[in-house]
C-alpha cells in the first residue's frame, strides 16, 4: 500500500474506527496511519465537522463521489469492511483490486460481498499467503 492511500469508509466502519483506533496506545504504526490517513466517508445521515481528524464527508451519491475522487484525488483509495459501500462501488465498476482475507472458521450467515444483481466483472488473482494461524490473504486485480 506504501505511503500514497486515503481511506474509504462507510457510516458504520468510520464510527466503529473513530471510536477504537485513535484511543490504541501509541507508538503504534498502524494506529497512526489511520489517524493521520485522509478519510472519505460515505453517509447520507452523518454531518460535518466529523469527529475523527482528517475525515471528510462525501457529498451526494456515494459512487458518483468516489468516481470524482478516482479522477482527482491522485492517490489510492483504501477500504477497510464497508460492505454496503463496497457493494454500490462493484455496481459502478470502481474497484481495481481486492485484498481478502480469508478466515478459515465460518460463523453464521452474514452479508455477501458479491451479491445477485452486481455486474458481472473478472478479477485475477495476482499474490496470496497464508498465515501462521490459516488466513488466506488473496489479492486480486481486475482483469481487463
Amino acid at each position: 500500500m506504501g505511503n500514497d492511500w486515503s481511506l474509504l469508509l462507510g457510516r458504520t466502519t468510520c464510527e466503529d474506527f473513530a471510536g477504537f483506533w485513535p484511543n490504541q496506545p501509541k507508538p503504534n504504526p498502524f494506529t497512526d496511519a489511520l489517524d493521520n490517513a485522509v478519510k472519505f466517508v460515505a453517509s447520507t445521515t452523518l454531518a460535518e465537522p466529523l469527529s475523527w481528524k482528517n475525515s471528510i464527508l462525501l457529498k451526494g451519491d456515494a459512487a458518483d463521489a468516489v468516481a470524482g475522487l478516482k479522477e482527482s484525488h491522485g492517490s489510492n483509495l483504501v477500504v477497510f469492511g464497508s460492505g454496503l459501500l463496497v457493494r454500490s462501488l462493484l455496481r459502478r465498476n470502481l474497484i481495481d483490486e481486492f485484498v481478502l482475507m480469508i478466515h478459515p472458521p465460518v460463523l453464521g450467515k452474514g452479508r455477501r460481498l458479491f451479491p445477485e444483481g452486481v455486474p458481472d466483472r473478472r478479477f485475477r488473482l495476482e499474490d496470496s499467503v497464508v498465515t501462521p494461524k490459516g488466513v488466506i490473504i488473496a489479492t486480486y486485480i481486475a482483469a481487463p
